[in-house]
C-alpha cells in the first residue's frame, strides 16, 4: 500500500491539526493515495527528560481524534526506538516499511537527531530515499498549537481552550469511592480516576455536560482540587450531577468542561462552602450548556 503521510504527536488533535489533515486528505485524493498519520505513544519530550509531560489527550484519545478525521492509517512508533536517527534515515524506514511517498510538513515541524531546519535540506533526503516532501503553509485562520491551548487550561480559559480545539475538552475517567465528603455535606460527587498524564485545567469549580452510559448528557458541576475547606492531600476530580441520582460507581464517564464558575478557595465553615456550592448550582443550572 501506498501513502501520502504527516507526522507528529498531534496532542489534541487541535484545529491546527486538523487543518495539517485536511491537506493530507486532498493531497491522497489528488494522488490516488492512501492517507496516514504517523505518530508516537509517548510524547517525545517525555522520553527526552524522563519526566511524563501532562497532556491533552491520552494514547487512546488521540487515536479515536484522528480515526475521527477519516484517515486511513495511523502508524504510531516509539520515540525511544528512533531519538537517534536521523531524518533521512527516519524517512528511509517510512519509504521502505511503511509504504510512505508523499510526506507532508507543517510550518514548523522538524524531526531527525540531525536537527535539519530547512526544507530544502528534508527535500533532499528525501529524494534520496525515493520520497517527496510537500511543506504545508500555516493555518488560514492562524497559528494553533498544544502548547497554547495548555496555557489556556493553566489558566481556567476554557473559551479559549475550547474555541482551539475546536470542540469541548473532556476529561474521561471511571467512577470511583473517594471519601465520601461530598455526600456529608449534601451534594454526592462522583470521583473519577484520570490517566496520569492528562492534563487538568486550573482548580477551581467548573460548568460541564456529563456523558452518562444509557442516559445521555447531563449538566453537572465540577470541582477540580484539593478541596481546602474540609481539607484533603492530593489533587481529586469531583462532579456532581445535576437531576441524576443513579449509581455510576465502576462506570466510565466524560465530562465536557465548558467554563470555569470560580477558583477553588478555603471557606470559613462548611456552612458557607454549603452555600456556596448551592450558588454555583444555580449559576450551572440557569445557563445554558452547549
Amino acid at each position: 500500500m501506498a501513502y501520502v503521510a504527516t507526522i507528529g504527536f498531534f496532542d489534541g488533535v487541535h484545529k491546527g491539526h486538523r487543518f495539517l489533515i485536511s491537506e493530507l486528505l486532498r493531497v491522497s485524493r489528488l494522488n490516488g493515495l492512501q492517507s496516514a498519520v504517523l505518530t508516537f505513544d509517548e510524547h517525545p519530550q517525555s522520553v527526552l527528560s524522563g519526566t511524563q509531560q501532562p497532556l491533552l489527550s491520552t494514547f487512546d484519545e488521540r487515536t479515536a481524534l484522528l480515526k475521527a478525521t477519516g484517515v486511513d492509517e495511523i502508524f504510531s512508533f516509539h520515540f525511544d526506538v528512533i531519538q537517534q536517527m536521523t531524518a533521512e534515515e527516519f524517512m528511509h524506514i517510512l519509504h521502505e516499511r511503511c509504504g510512505v511517498e508523499i510526506l507532508l510538513m507543517g510550518y514548523d515541524h522538524q524531526f531527525g537527531s540531525d536537527c535539519m531546519t530547512d526544507i530544502a535540506d528534508y527535500e533532499a533526503a528525501a529524494h534520496r530515499v525515493g520520497m517527496t516532501i510537500q511543506p504545508v503553509t500555516m493555518a488560514p485562520n492562524g497559528q494553533v498549537s498544544s502548547s497554547k491551548i495548555r496555557r489556556a487550561l493553566q489558566q481556567g480559559d476554557m473559551a479559549r481552550a475550547n474555541e482551539m480545539l475546536g470542540y469541548t475538552y473532556t476529561l474521561c475517567g471511571e467512577v470511583v469511592h473517594g471519601k465520601g465528603l461530598g455526600r456529608t455535606i449534601g451534594f454526592p460527587t462522583a470521583n473519577i480516576d484520570l490517566p496520569a498524564e492528562k492534563m487538568l485545567p486550573s482548580h477551581g469549580v467548573y460548568a460541564g455536560e456529563v456523558i452518562v452510559e444509557g442516559v445521555g448528557k447531563v449538566k453537572g458541576m465540577v470541582n477540580i482540587g484539593t478541596n481546602p475547606t474540609i481539607g484533603n492531600d492530593h489533587v481529586t476530580v469531583e462532579v456532581y450531577l445535576l437531576d441524576y441520582t443513579g449509581d455510576l460507581y465502576g462506570q466510565t464517564i466524560s465530562v465536557q468542561l465548558v467554563r470555569r464558575v470560580r477558583e477553588e478557595r478555603k471557606f470559613a465553615n462548611v456552612a458557607a462552602l454549603q452555600q456556596q456550592i448551592q450558588a454555583d448550582i444555580d449559576s450551572i443550572r440557569h445557563q445554558d450548556v452547549d
